[in-house]
C-alpha cells in the first residue's frame, strides 16, 4: 500500500540580488505552495551566509530549510518551480 504522506525537507539558496524585500517574497510563495499542496512542520531561516564557491559571480546567498509533510507528487512539481524560479540560486529537496 502506497504512502498517503511523506516527509520532506527542503534547503533553498535565495540570491541577495533582489535585496531583503525580493528574499522575502520568494520565501512566502514558497510557504504558501507548501501549504497548499502539503502540511508545513517548519520554516528555518539559516539567513545571510557565504557560499562556499561563487554561483553566478556572487559569493553570499540567504538560506531556508522547509521540513513539510506531503504526498509524494509534490516534491517533484516542488522542484520544478524552484528550478525556474529567478533569485533562486541553489534548492535541493530530500526525503526526511
Amino acid at each position: 500500500m502506497a504512502k498517503v504522506n511523506e516527509s520532506y525537507e527542503a534547503m533553498v539558496i535565495y540570491s541577495l540580488n533582489n535585496g531583503e524585500d525580493g528574499v522575502n517574497a520568494l520565501n512566502d510563495k514558497f510557504k504558501a505552495m507548501i501549504e497548499a499542496n502539503g502540511t508545513m512542520e517548519s520554516v528555518n531561516e539559516w539567513g545571510k551566509r557565504k557560499l562556499a564557491y561563487e554561483i553566478d559571480d556572487q559569493t553570499e546567498g540567504y538560506y531556508v530549510l522547509y521540513t513539510f509533510s506531503a504526498k509524494p507528487e509534490f516534491p517533484a512539481e516542488f522542484e520544478r518551480v524552484l528550478g525556474i524560479t529567478d533569485g533562486v540560486m541553489r534548492s535541493l529537496v530530500t526525503v526526511k
